[in-house]
């Protein structure tokens, strides 16, 4: 099985776990400075600091990849999307995309893991969408003039609602980061909910397809009873 795989799926299936910790850090190094901004100066330069080291072994994970290809060329552009999440959140005003960079990482290794457990997949990527939307509004939101979304609680509500394509108007983004956000959110539960729909739709023609051919086989068991 292991013989089959390119060298590049063999390093990925080798730094899968520390990868993953390394994202998980990740997250918890952007996401704190921004749910707490009473943190001390030093502690935040150290999180920053934490932030782009990690950010570096994201971008030497891809660079192995790419030198790992047997077509550096084509897997480059099949995967160009990788290196746009490197690159762009080199700019200060485009640092929101490190939080996708960290959750393209964890999509990669859970997308093989939960491969035919679909409602597990959706369910995690629903709740990580959320809780993602949620921080990454809150970080371009809270500071700027005129914002409604200032602390978690609303930036969680907002969120769900976003996702859920609803948009009741109560909470909104103000800053022009904030609306790129809420436009990829918005595309990201409208995926969601076509995949919920077609498993319900998938799950429901199983059923009636599973009592359609027990039918015959129960007529014929009562006939033989009587």
């Amino acid at each position: 099985m292991t013989e089959n795989l390119t060298r590049v799926e063999r390093w990925e299936r080798r730094v899968e776990i520390p990868l993953i910790l390394l994202a998980l850090a990740f997250l918890a190094a952007y996401a704190w400075p921004v749910l707490d901004e009473s943190i001390p100066r030093t502690l935040k330069r150290f999180l920053e600091t934490v932030s782009w080291t990690i950010w570096g072994a994201f971008a030497l994970d891809f660079a192995v990849r790419l030198a790992l290809a047997e077509q550096r060329g084509r897997y480059a552009l099949r995967h160009w999307y990788d290196a746009v999440l490197i690159a762009l959140p080199m700019l200060r005003p485009l640092r929101i995309l490190r939080v996708l960079s960290a959750a393209r990482l964890l999509n990669r290794v859970f997308t093989r893991h939960l491969v035919g457990r679909v409602s597990v997949y959706v369910t995690t990527t629903a709740i990580a969408c959320v809780l993602l939307g949620a921080i990454a509004i809150l970080d371009v939101e809270q500071d700027a003039p005129g914002a409604n979304i200032t602390n978690f609680g609303d930036a969680v509500w907002w969120a769900i609602v976003t996702s859920a394509t609803v948009g009741y108007g109560d909470f909104y983004p103000v800053t022009a980061a904030g609306r790129f956000i809420a436009v990829g959110l918005m595309l990201v539960g409208i995926a969601l909910l076509g995949s919920i729909t077609a498993g319900v739709a998938a799950w429901v023609t199983t059923a009636v397809a599973q009592e359609d051919s027990r039918g015959p086989a129960v007529r014929a068991e009562s006939q033989d009873g009587a």
